[in-house]
């Protein structure tokens, strides 16, 4: 394995417990994005690159959910950056790396064929090292590229996680929007202190995606450790790297404390994650339920490659438009809490689908 800072990433998956397997109610996409107002009949057209540091996929898996859904499945074309390849688990269990495949391919499908009625263009972009993934995706013409791997900015350091955001940047000017996860670890991001951020998903030039729990009569902060700063929850607070970015008009300056960044704000948009309200996946011939904020990366991009190709750096007109979303108020994710308006915790909130779309 190549000695890159994407060594120390992880998924951002979360199963669920099976203590909350009885009372969990969990969305298929079709569902979620027909919750989220998705839009419809969209002309679409937009390759999605998805970046996996590890496991793999087999096309049974894919076909069987697929067809659950009533649905065809995705053109699904594997790429491999550095002699990384799709590698399933031979032994026919699921590994996390594996559910994080699937994950990925299924929803991202899902919600582009619930906004257009066919079938999505996948390339999954096999590596282990994240910046090359994306700098191969934007070169080859995706449109779209989501990234459900990550780590807190301190076991990047500043000057890999500006080598990220530089080649993001590059990325959105070729045309193609990025999305990263914020995290599963509450505000410490799985870090020695309480309030840490997530690279990719810091980079200015990234969609920073973060988690909700969203019933069908409710949506607040994903947060299953409750006064915690540490659980199992959205990532969300402020850069320690990167400065305050003008785009996020009406975001809350970071609070005074030594414990925090005082930079950009993450996330930018957030959707459901919780695994007790999660999505329900098939991989190695069953179906499972799983969350976490990989699994918001994919469905963001599943409904930007429905809007067309090389929309590029659209996170400011996300920004400006705060009224396509659904203020997320109730919750925290262990440092910070949600408030009316931009929050650490759900950014602008969830997506209004069709407001979205009518703002590009």
């Amino acid at each position: 394995m190549r000695h890159s800072p994407s060594h120390r990433c992880k998924s951002y998956l979360k199963r669920l417990k099976p203590e909350f397997a009885a009372t969990a109610v969990p969305w298929n996409v079709p569902d979620l994005c027909a919750a989220y107002n998705w839009p419809t009949q969209q002309t679409g057209g937009g390759v999605i690159a998805i970046v996996e540091l590890g496991g793999g996929w087999v096309q049974s898996d894919i076909e069987s959910y697929f067809q659950s859904l009533g649905q065809p499945p995705p053109s699904i074309t594997d790429v491999s950056v550095d002699g990384t390849q799709n590698t399933p688990n031979q032994g026919g269990s699921a590994g996390d790396a594996d559910m994080e495949v699937a994950l990925d391919i299924e929803v991202a499908a899902a919600s582009y064929f619930a906004a257009t009625g066919q079938t999505a263009s996948i390339r999954m972009y096999w590596s282990q090292d994240i910046a090359s993934a994306v700098k191969m995706a934007a070169t080859d013409g995706c449109d779209v590229c989501s990234i459900s791997w990550g780590s807190d900015e301190a076991n990047w350091g500043k000057p890999a996680a500006e080598q990220m955001e530089s080649i993001a940047a590059a990325a959105t000017q070729a045309g193609m929007i990025v999305l990263a996860a914020a995290g599963d670890n509450d505000s410490s991001d799985g870090g020695p202190t309480p309030a840490n951020v997530d690279v990719p998903a810091s980079c200015p030039h990234v969609i920073g995606c973060g988690g909700t729990n969203k019933t069908s009569t409710s949506e607040t902060v994903w947060n299953d450790n409750p006064g915690q700063t540490n659980g199992e929850g959205t990532g969300g607070g402020y850069s320690t790297i990167f400065p305050v970015q003008a785009f996020q008009k009406g975001a809350p300056p970071a609070p005074a404390s030594s414990q925090a960044g005082k930079g950009r704000m993450v996330p930018d948009v957030a959707a459901n994650a919780d695994p007790k309200t999660g999505y329900t996946i098939f991989v190695h011939g069953v179906s499972a339920v799983v969350g976490g904020t990989s699994a918001v990366a994919p469905l963001y991009a599943g409904l930007f490659a429905a809007m067309g190709t090389k929309k590029g750096f659209v996170t400011p007109t996300l920004w400006q438009n705060s009224q396509a979303f659904h203020d997320i108020t109730q919750g925290n994710n262990g440092f910070y809490q949600a408030a009316p308006g931009p929050d650490p915790c759900s950014g602008l909130g969830a997506p209004i689908g069709s407001r979205i779309r009518g703002r590009f």
